[in-house]
């Protein structure tokens, strides 16, 4: 690993939600989410209108992309610092990030930052990892300078995204998603309504002037490549594959992997009708 890249204390097991640790890695699915939402993150990035030599903590900074993005807003002069809990994401962001942008590994419930160091925090899909997202937003609050902004931000769930294909099959999959999560890590529905969390969560930790915005990530065909990628790769093969075939009738899995496959005169993301819908909110407070 890099000489920029540091390991503080990343020892968080029982933390989180999802049950992240120092060794899960994730980075393949962040890179590709990174480079679908590129457009949209970006345009979220320069409304903040950061200025040059701001000092910004990106917390949560997975492979880095956003990372880089907001060191390219606050220069000449300021920085950008990554924070992520999993080792495999701190070496890809190091990796990715200008030679002088520092990354750590640690944990944001005890970031090893002294108080009041930065003029923005900003916090993608992360906090609803956590068992508790509101000491989560407290501990960002304490690193962010008095009267700061803490950006929080998250993209909707799988089974709250929208494609064009018939609609009980759409919903029959949606329902079966949510079923997979609820097994696979023990969460209720309200545990998969996080993205509908982020306001309460920051008036909560008493963060000032709460406001949100949603944006939708909307895709249609034809699809730029970065698209065709991340829906292929990241919802189809690797959530929609063999995992919901326990929760699926066999004719409805049947039909949803013939959708799912390039090979088949059936697939999606070569319709000309293909229409695909996400909603990305940030929620944004000061300290």
């Amino acid at each position: 690993m890099s000489p920029r890249a540091l390991t503080v204390a990343a020892d968080a097991i029982g933390t989180t939600l999802l049950g992240d640790t120092a060794e899960r890695d994730y980075a393949a699915k962040l890179r590709l989410f990174a480079t679908f939402a590129e457009p949209e993150l970006r345009a979220a990035i320069r409304a903040l209108q950061l200025e040059p030599g701001m000092r910004v903590l990106d917390a949560g900074c997975g492979t880095g992309e956003a990372l880089k993005w907001l060191a390219d807003e606050v220069a000449p002069g300021g920085a950008a610092v990554g924070l992520d809990l999993a080792r495999a994401h701190v070496a890809a962001a190091t990796d990715h990030a200008a030679p002088t942008t520092l990354v750590l590994q640690a944990d944001l419930l005890r970031a090893p930052f002294p108080s009041h160091s930065f003029d923005l925090v900003w916090c993608v899909n992360t906090i609803n990892h956590l068992r508790h997202p509101i000491g989560g937003i407290e501990a960002l609050a304490n690193v962010a300078k008095p009267g700061s902004r803490i950006v929080l931000g998250q993209s909707s769930f799988l089974a709250d995204m929208y494609f064009a294909w018939d609609a009980r099959l759409e919903r029959v999959t949606n329902e079966a998603v949510r079923q997979y999560y609820r097994d696979r890590y023990g969460l209720s529905e309200r545990d998969l309504t996080n993205v509908r969390s982020l306001l309460g969560w920051a008036r909560a930790a008493r963060l000032r002037d709460v406001h949100a915005q949603t944006v939708a990530i909307e895709r249609i065909s034809p699809l730029r490549p970065a698209d065709r990628t991340y829906l292929l790769q990241a919802i189809f093969r690797h959530t929609w594959g063999e995992r919901l075939r326990p929760y699926l009738s066999a004719a409805d899995y049947a039909e949803l992997q013939a959708l799912c496959d390039p090979q088949d005169a059936r697939f999606a993301l070569t319709r000309p009708d293909f229409h695909f819908l996400q909603c990305f909110t940030l929620v944004t407070g000061v300290t």
